[in-house]
């Protein structure tokens, strides 16, 4: 299992200290600038952070992306079990749903088996939640990040880069939406605030600060302030 996080320069450095250093986890801290994005957002990072890894770490099973603004929250749930687990999935995953909600005709598929999961994420209020997923590791894996991270769709230019690009190639690729599985969002993305999505409860296992800000009241370091010592504390006993 393999955990990515990538961050920007000007990241102050305890904002990144959160995934879990345990027997069987690897972890990746990518920063954003070691990857050539041919003038495309920053946020596009996470694909080949993603790729990265793939190759940093062949030999594991699962890979979970995580934003720069989030804490892991409790160590004790594994995600290849969680989330990934097939009998976990089965009753999980939300079929029959639109892609981009509200009124979507593309859907996801209503028969598929949790052991053909490859991709899980999730959705908040405005569509695909791309600050947190997890993906198989294996020729599908590297096909699917080949394919999101394509010139193409970095030159259209959408109004949430990478985000928008997502919805874009489930919605009219599927070999690609054959695989994916969108969760309820507080497996893996509860939000610390329901402003744009399901908000954080205790025990889930990680806290996302969505939409945070660089200065002010919803500055990322203010809404971390409110997780931090509840985060030390989940390590502690881990």
């Amino acid at each position: 299992m393999a955990t990515v996080q990538w961050f920007q320069a000007q990241q102050a450095p305890h904002d990144i200290g959160k995934a879990p250093s345990r027997a069987g986890y690897g972890t990746l801290f990518a920063k954003a600038s070691d990857y050539d994005l041919g003038g495309s957002p920053a946020s596009w990072a996470k694909v080949p952070a993603v790729r990265h890894a793939i190759t940093k770490y062949p030999d594991c099973k699962y890979i979970w992306y995580l934003d720069q603004n989030a804490f892991i929250m409790n160590p004790h749930l594994k995600v290849e079990d969680y989330v990934m687990g097939a009998s976990k999935l089965e009753t999980s995953m939300l079929k029959d749903l639109p892609v981009v909600p509200p009124d979507s005709i593309i859907k996801t598929f209503t028969h598929l088996k949790g052991e053909d999961v490859e991709f899980a994420l999730t959705q908040d209020k405005e569509g695909l939640a791309s600050g947190s997923f997890v993906i198989k590791n294996g020729e599908w894996a590297k096909f699917f990040l080949d394919t999101w991270f394509d010139p193409l769709y970095r030159s259209y230019n959408f109004q949430k880069a990478e985000t928008h690009a997502l919805e874009h190639i489930v919605q009219w690729h599927p070999t690609i939406l054959s695989k994916m599985a969108i969760v309820p969002q507080r497996i893996i993305n509860a939000y610390s605030s329901n402003d744009h999505g399901e908000q954080y409860k205790d025990g889930d296992i990680a806290v996302l600060f969505a939409r945070c800000n660089g200065t002010g009241d919803k500055s990322c370091a203010k809404e971390s302030e409110r997780f931090s010592q509840q985060w030390r504390t989940s390590f502690s006993r881990a």
